[in-house]
């Protein structure tokens, strides 16, 4: 049964009249988020770069949010995730969140353990 898709973005806040004004303004929407990593990632506040937060760079961690957003509405968007039901929803946007938390708390715990034992361990950096 076919049934009509919602041509708004941000839960009802902007409201379009057809699929392909919907289509430019989620572009914008990614393009802007995007726009500002590339600006972030060019500029490197020192504000930014010198704050650690749970052992990273305030700017890493906004790096990570900002892609988690993306990739959130992308599915949200464009596989319709919007129209599911909420049980479903919950299992696919929330498990790989989860899984990215996970992982990068691992890099994060290996990454400092390698860097402490070439610090102050017997082995000496040979690179």
């Amino acid at each position: 049964m076919a049934h009509e898709h919602k041509l708004e973005i941000f839960r009802g806040l902007v409201k379009f009249k057809s699929n392909t004004q919907k289509i430019w303004g989620v572009l914008a929407f990614l393009t802007l988020i995007t726009a500002v990593e590339v600006v972030l990632g060019i500029i490197k506040p020192e504000s930014l770069t010198d704050t650690y937060v749970l052992g990273m760079k305030s700017i890493n961690w906004i790096f990570i949010i900002l892609t988690l957003v993306k990739a959130y509405y992308i599915a949200w968007d464009f596989m319709h995730l919007r129209d599911e039901k909420s049980s479903l929803r919950r299992a696919i946007v929330w498990t790989p969140v989860f899984l990215v938390l996970y992982l990068v708390f691992i890099l994060l715990v290996e990454a400092d353990y390698i860097y402490e034992i070439y610090k102050d361990g017997f082995v000496s950096w040979n690179f």
